[in-house]
Order: structure tokens, then sequence, then C-alpha cells
């Protein structure tokens, strides 16, 4: 065989390989004829949901640590799905802010001015829903939000 032969063949060679691995590729990756509108039914786009928030303005927590006074000063907002029925965000307030201080008054500076937003938000969401629970109140938002937060 020659070489001009031998070099012909080997490019039909990687032409059929590369073929057959975009053709198994396309029919393992493309989408199920009925997945997309399942049914003969065009998907409908998911309706956005509606938001209530009530802010609970100027926590300020005093913590100790290294010698000396730090204070964290917090903006928070509490978000509820809206509704027809007014929420009791007023009544929940007192409760709110008693939980917040208490909760991060017992913690060390230093792990508190290293904690991230959303660590904070989580911790904040599980102290005030079992401090809800324990004194027997209903809980009138879903997630607590921090808006602002200032360290000195």
């Amino acid at each position: 065989m020659s070489t001009s032969r031998l070099v012909l063949l080997m490019l039909l060679l990687n032409v059929v390989t590369v073929a057959g691995g975009v053709g198994a590729t396309y029919w393992l990756v493309k989408p199920e004829a009925g997945a997309v509108a399942g049914d003969g039914q065009q998907a409908r786009p998911a309706k956005p949901l509606q938001y209530e928030f009530f802010p609970v303005e100027k926590i300020i927590v005093s913590v100790r640590g290294d010698g000396r006074e730090h204070y964290f000063v917090l903006d928070l907002a509490l978000q509820a799905q809206a509704s027809d029925k007014p929420k009791q965000f007023e009544q929940a307030e007192p409760i709110v802010r008693n939980s917040v201080v208490a909760y991060l008054s017992a913690l060390p500076f230093e792990e508190l001015r290293g904690m991230q937003i959303a660590e904070l938000q989580q911790r904040l969401e599980l102290v005030l829903f079992e401090d809800f629970a324990s004194k027997n109140a209903a809980v009138p938002f879903e997630h607590v939000l921090v808006n602002k937060l200032l360290v000195q």
C-alpha cells in the first residue's frame, strides 16, 4: 500500500470516528419529543410569588471582646408570602428583637465578626423559629433578611 493511500485511509477513519462521536453525543443529549411540551401543551412559566416585608430596624447588640465593648447594629426584614389575610408583624417585633439580642450577645465577638451574612440569616431564622415555638406564638414570616450590619 502506498503512503498516499495509507494517509487517505487514516483520514477517512478519523472522519468516520468523529462523525460517530458527534452522532452519539447528539442522540444521548437531545431532548425527548414529549419532554419539552408535555402532551402537546406548551410549558407555562411559573407565576412569580408576591412577598410582604416588615422592617425591624436598629437592633443594637453589645458584645464583649478584646478587653472592650463592641457594638453590632442590625437592620432586619421579615419576609412572608403576600396573602389576603394581614400579617401580625407588629406583634412579633418585640419577640424578634428580644431573640436576636439574646442570641447575638451570647456569641463571642470574633465569631460574629467573621460570620458570613447568609450564615447569620440562617442562624437567626433557626433561633427565631425556636423562640416563637417555645412561646407558643404564631410565626408571621418565613425568612429573615439582614439588610444592614454595622460593627464597631
